[in-house]
């Protein structure tokens, strides 16, 4: 089996190198034609599933199922041609609505492959070969409780540890040694029950935390030992979804179902920490696309208003726009690349990522739409741009010529 190739840049786990959707890709098109931008290549056969692709070296990797089994599937990053797949847990739909499918994005560190399916099956894979080198499960391994919509956190590699949020009273958050998947601590003081929020790494007062968000509060663990350094209430309803955001001792947090935002100030002093609010309102209503800071600014989709830019600070809607629906985006190049929700006919938009005005500047419905929810968050990497729709992964060039 040949060796991973190293490329100039890599999009590693969940929303990018970061977990913030952005891309620090250039040189890519300002506008897009009508139809839009050019095909590379499409792939096929890597089953149902809502969570996106991530890409180190010559490699792909995306979760799907397939018959009864859920695995992943390492694609070739030139072609999408299948490479490898392998089965690690069981297929199907937790929860009402029949959202057959694991949610999670794979997460990839040097030679290894972290991840988790929708009922709490977890591996770690080499990336070569994807022979399964450890495994656990959330619910008989951390006596876990499933969210109703099934296990949608994407795993977290911190240094040399993978950390995993199974829920549950033994504490919220794991972290394992990565190589083995031996315990190393538990979030015994802090077990609120968990959502789908991923884990958001950070460091304030020049100590290293990761920030999570649930139905009952935001909270900061200690990455040293699971220690809950300091917490705040904030309640969500029915599926807390959005990741926090985190910029300067300030935490944003966003969700849906009538909820709002907050933004908090989480102070440092004596080694000691707390946390206040410093405003709330419905300006940001986001659901499950997840909202991308740029400077002073929040960008996303608001419930019942639109795609949104909100000033970081002060919590004002700078500008709102309902031409284009609910949806998903990343960013790369002065531009939000956003994408529709809708079923079969998902508009993909190319937007001026600017406070100045709401302002598109290309916009395409992929082809042969699969009839379910466009959830999957867009990908850009290398002038590249990946969307996947179900047992489908699509692959545009971006790159301006």
């Amino acid at each position: 089996m040949a060796a991973l190739l190293a490329h100039a840049g890599d999009w590693p786990q969940w929303r990018g190198p970061n977990r913030d959707g952005i891309s620090t890709d250039t040189g890519l098109l300002k506008e897009w034609p009508a139809d839009g931008p050019p095909l590379a290549w499409k792939a096929t056969g890597i089953g149902a599933g809502y969570g996106t692709v991530a890409i180190v070296g010559n490699r792909i990797y995306v979760q799907g199922d397939k018959e009864d089994k859920t695995y992943l599937h390492a694609l070739n990053r030139a072609d999408g041609k299948l490479l490898w797949s392998t089965a690690f847990g069981k297929s199907g739909a937790p929860g009402w609505g029949g959202f057959a499918g694991p949610r999670c994005t794979p997460t990839v560190d040097g030679n290894l492959v972290f991840v988790v399916a929708q009922f709490g099956e977890i591996a770690c894979m080499d990336a070569t070969s994807g022979k399964i080198l450890w495994q656990k499960d959330y619910e008989k391994d951390f006596q876990g409780v499933r969210p109703e919509w099934g296990f949608a956190a994407s795993p977290l590699v911190d240094g040399d540890r993978v950390v995993l949020a199974p829920g549950g009273n033994m504490g919220n958050i794991v972290a394992l040694n990565k190589k083995t998947g031996e315990l190393v601590w538990r979030s015994k003081d802090f077990n609120d029950e968990h959502h789908y929020a991923s884990l958001i790494p950070v460091e304030i007062g020049g100590v290293r935390q990761y920030l999570q968000l649930t139905a009952r509060s935001v909270a900061g663990l200690a990455a040293a030992d699971g220690a809950l350094l300091w917490r705040v209430d904030r309640r969500g309803a029915t599926a807390v979804i959005p990741d926090p955001v985190y910029n300067d001792g300030y935490v944003y947090v966003t969700s849906g179902y009538g909820i709002g935002c907050n933004l908090f100030k989480v102070t440092a002093q004596g080694g000691k920490f707390s946390a206040e609010q410093v405003w709330a309102n419905k300006v940001m209503v986001n659901h499950h696309g997840g909202v991308v800071r740029l400077g002073e600014y929040i960008y996303g989709f608001s419930d019942g208003k639109g795609w949104t830019c909100q000033n970081f600070m002060t919590g004002e809607a700078v500008w709102q726009d309902k031409e284009l629906g609910k949806g998903c985006l990343v960013y790369a190049d002065g531009h939000l690349i956003v994408r529709e929700e809708r079923k079969s006919k998902g508009v993909v938009a190319l937007l001026e990522a600017s406070p100045q005005a709401y302002k598109v500047k290309g916009k395409f419905t992929p082809p042969d739409q699969s009839g379910k929810e466009n959830w999957p968050h867009p990908v850009v990497l290398e002038g590249k741009l990946y969307l996947r729709d179900q047992d489908v992964l699509l692959c545009y060039d971006i790159k301006a010529k």
